[in-house]
């Protein structure tokens, strides 16, 4: 068989010749070992320090071996797509480490009874009680922020596409950015200097209103890039007919971007449902139903797992409690991105020949 002499690669290189597909998990297998090894030898006790050698040696493998059957710039190819490769296992292996380790505690005390009650009586200390005051707070306070927020931050978008013009867009856009990046804890010191001014107590609606601040933005951001992906000859097609503005707004630019727009909504809600400092500093948590979030103190789960767990000192039943609270959280915030991809496949555009 001939071959074919690359000035680059140095060497001739057979034409068709390439590695097997069991090469590179040959490689990957004796990097793991070899790592190992070092790790061994060198005294190294973290596994994080193992993986970063066997990732390090994977890469080198890969190209040293491709280089000799393939060529230097096939080489150069492989490493690429291995550099890929442990790019994605760094960002996967933290993840399942999280949910791997919240599951494994979450699930002794999650059940039934955990779900229907609250805390009530029952000390932090002593087993039992459950989360349903938590749930039905945070359920309250991220639907009132949600009503609140989506609405406002879908007409400042629509808003800043379809009629911002001049330095009153510009300023809208500015104040978007900085709100941005806001701290949590801002926006409920916000909040909590009008309670002081109004002297007002501690009441879950209070936090909803620093949730919808905190939530704004990102609706802003997200449902402006939403409205400028629609093409402008839907626009004009629908204004050339003689239909007012506002109504190819309405009929023809939200229909068409109604998938993407209800995705960044649901992403936001995801956000604010995990938020902690506001609740802290405005709803203080209540061990009790409280079914009403204008008036009294409620709890949230954020807010009862950071509870559970600075009274549990490492152990005990309320240590339970805040990893299985913890393992509501994340399944709700799973719910929802799950209902927002449904939402926008459903919603998405039909294309067709």
């Amino acid at each position: 068989m001939s071959t074919a002499l690359n000035p680059r690669d140095g060497a001739g290189v057979r034409r068709g010749a390439g590695l097997p597909k069991w090469s590179l998990w040959a490689v990957a297998a004796g990097s793991v070992a070899a790592a190992a090894g070092i790790g061994l030898v060198a005294g190294l006790t973290s596994h994080v320090q193992w993986g970063l050698i066997a990732a390090l040696l994977f890469v080198l493998g890969t190209y040293l071996v491709a280089a000799r059957a393939e060529g230097r710039r096939q080489a150069k190819d492989r490493v690429a797509t291995a550099l890929v490769w442990v790019a994605f296992l760094l960002a996967v292996v933290p993840l399942v480490s999280l949910v791997w380790t919240t599951v494994s505690r979450g699930v002794k005390v999650l059940d039934g009874y955990f779900l229907s009650h609250s805390m009530g009586l029952v000390a932090d200390s002593e087993p039992g009680g459950g989360i349903y005051h938590a749930i039905l707070g945070s359920l309250e306070q991220v639907g009132l922020a949600t009503a609140i927020g989506a609405p406002v931050g879908v007409l400042t978008a629509i808003y800043l596409v379809e009629y911002g013009r001049g330095r009153l867009a510009l300023a809208v856009t500015f104040f978007v950015d900085v709100m941005t990046g806001i701290p949590s804890i801002v926006a409920g010191l916000f909040i909590l200097s009008l309670m002081l001014i109004l002297d007002l107590q501690p009441f879950g609606f209070a936090g909803s209103l620093a949730l919808a601040i905190l939530m704004m933005p990102v609706v802003v951001r997200s449902t402006e890039e939403m409205l400028k992906l629609v093409p402008n000859e839907l626009r004009e097609a629908s204004l050339a007919l003689g239909i007012p503005k506002w109504r190819t707004i309405l009929k023809v630019v939200l229909p068409t971007s109604l998938g993407g727009i209800t995705t960044g909504v649901m992403l936001a809600v995801a956000r604010i449902a995990g938020e902690t400092a506001p609740v802290l500093l405005l709803v203080f948590g209540n061990p009790f139903i409280n079914a009403n979030p204008f008036e009294g103190a409620q709890a949230s789960l954020p807010l009862y797992i950071y509870q559970q767990y600075a009274q549990s000192a490492g152990a005990g039943a309320a240590y339970d409690r805040a990893w299985a609270a913890s393992l509501t959280l994340i399944a709700f915030v799973m719910i929802l991105n799950l209902v927002a991809r449904g939402i926008a496949r459903w919603k998405a555009p039909k294309t067709g020949r």
